[in-house]
């Protein structure tokens, strides 16, 4: 079955440009993989990783259905190969409408449409529709008094931003102004916001080491190595915020200077081909570990600091059927079984998204996972995986909680580390996940701990006083879930962004 998906995690909802905005993460997830998990075990695995905001790169029904009573916020996208219709039919538009949006709100929490994606770039005959398409839709939304729950726009390439550097000096390709002007227009009016895809992998390769590499992947910079822009003596310590700021200097440019920017894509891939020698695992760590961080500081761009930038890391997956150089394979932060590639060096979160700097990983229970699964993982662990799991035997040690997610995470576990925490040995029909919180509690020391008291794993507590069940908020501490995502990044992080498929 071939779903065209992209996801994205966002931990916050842009609404205005607002130093009191939170910034939100959010993951992008690509459809060129070997193996598409059913749209059930992808919002199983969204719910397990705390993802509260989501894009999908179409509208997928199946994906709306599994999406519905989540209350995970939602991002619909119209097809580029649907664009023409819709921009020269306002009867088609309304039927997009009528069949992707008002047949799933408001049990599938529908919060913005991305009508196509970088479109002026890559498909500049639908250009002159472009404008069409996002007014029929959200007039289709008024109709349903939908409009001020559902904003409209349309991604973009930031190649369509000329002289990018210094950001001050930036503008929109004047070829395209008869697209833009309407646009911008558009988005001004109706509270929406520009959506942008911002590479600096990218840039840097095309700058032909002209631009530093530490200034690509948000490492630090002496002062003097920090990019000034002449014109406002603003000081640029990251291509990113460049990047950001350039369209803002942009669309001033133009009069506009109201509409905030949402970051639809950004990321750094593992891997690359002898022409890419900078797409390594450290840098895709690096870059993306240190974006998280950027946005939800809420640090702002130096034109706008402290005014949330929320961003989608693109992409959740590595996919392994895409055509092209082996970086184009490797942007996921996900094999295709949902194994992390890297684990995110952040700080307060259990989960994958996580701080790794004991680089010491436990293997646990996924939140929300089918009983009967976790029990058949279990059986088979204590079994066939050969797992001494006589700790859970009535009177010793990790007997309770005396529940089969307890009972589950220490077999998961225990075989996670006989098998010396080898690639793909904490999956179990995709009920386990990694994390780097220690899930020892007590006398119950798991293996490869050195200990630890009343841990929560999977919003479960393993302390023998309880059995009882809540939602986790193992991420809380820097992650805005509530009433917005992170997918910044998300991606969605959403850091999303994260997100298995």
């Amino acid at each position: 079955e071939t779903m065209t998906l992209y996801f994205l995690l966002l931990f916050v909802v842009v609404s205005a440009v607002s130093s009191a905005d939170d910034a939100f993460i959010g993951v992008n997830v690509g459809t060129a993989l070997s193996v598409m998990p059913h749209p059930t075990q992808v919002v199983a695995l969204l719910k397990a990783q705390q993802i509260r905001h989501v894009r999908l790169y179409d509208a997928d029904q199946a994906m709306l259905l599994a999406l519905a009573n989540t209350g995970i916020h939602v991002i619909v996208s119209v097809p580029n190969d649907q664009l023409l219709g819709i921009g020269q039919s306002n009867a088609t538009a309304a039927n997009w409408v009528a069949r992707n949006v008002l047949a799933h709100v408001p049990a599938t929490n529908i919060t913005a449409i991305a009508v196509g994606s970088e479109v002026i770039t890559t498909l500049p005959n639908a250009a002159p529709v472009l404008v069409s398409a996002l007014k029929f839709i959200h007039s289709a939304l008024v109709a349903a008094n939908l409009d001020s729950q559902i904003k409209v726009s349309t991604p973009h390439s930031s190649s369509i931003i000329l002289d990018s550097f210094p950001p001050s000096q930036a503008f929109f390709n004047r070829s395209w102004d008869s697209v833009m002007v309407p646009l911008l227009n558009f988005l001004q009016s109706t509270g929406s916001y520009l959506m942008l895809n911002v590479y600096p992998y990218y840039d840097f390769m095309q700058s032909n080491s002209v631009i530093p590499l530490d200034y690509a992947l948000f490492r630090s910079l002496p002062p003097n190595k920090e990019a000034v822009d002449a014109n406002t003596l603003l000081h640029y310590t990251n291509v990113f915020d460049a990047v950001v700021d350039a369209a803002y200097f942009a669309m001033s440019y133009l009069n506009f200077t109201n509409v905030p920017i949402i970051v639809t894509e950004s990321g750094w891939p593992s891997k690359g081909d002898s022409t890419e020698p900078e797409a390594t695992l450290d840098n895709a760590n690096t870059y993306n570990s240190n974006l998280i961080r950027h946005v939800l500081n809420n640090t702002g761009t130096p034109k706008h600091p402290g005014v949330a930038v929320s961003t989608y890391i693109y992409e959740l997956y590595n996919e392994d059927l895409r055509p092209g150089p082996v970086s184009e394979k490797n942007w996921g932060l996900f094999d295709a079984n949902g194994v992390p590639v890297y684990i995110l060096h952040l700080t307060g979160s259990g989960m994958v998204l996580a701080n790794d700097t004991t680089n010491q990983t436990y293997c646990v229970a996924r939140e929300g996972a089918d009983p009967k699964m976790l029990q058949a993982g279990l059986d088979w662990a204590c079994g066939p995986g050969k797992v001494d799991c006589s700790p859970l035997l009535q009177g010793q040690p990790c007997y309770e909680p005396d529940n089969v997610v307890a009972h589950a995470t220490y077999a998961f576990d225990a075989y996670y580390h006989n098998m010396a925490q080898a690639q793909g040995t904490c999956y179990f029909n995709g009920v386990a996940a990694i994390t780097t919180t220690d899930p020892s509690y007590g006398s119950c020391i798991f293996p490869g701990s050195g200990g630890a008291n009343g841990t929560m794993v999977n919003g479960t507590s393993l302390a023998p006083s309880t059995n009882s069940t809540a939602s986790s908020n193992c991420a809380s501490q820097y992650l805005n879930y509530d009433g917005a995502f992170v997918s910044s990044l998300i991606v969605g992080i959403s850091i999303w962004s994260a997100v298995f498929l």
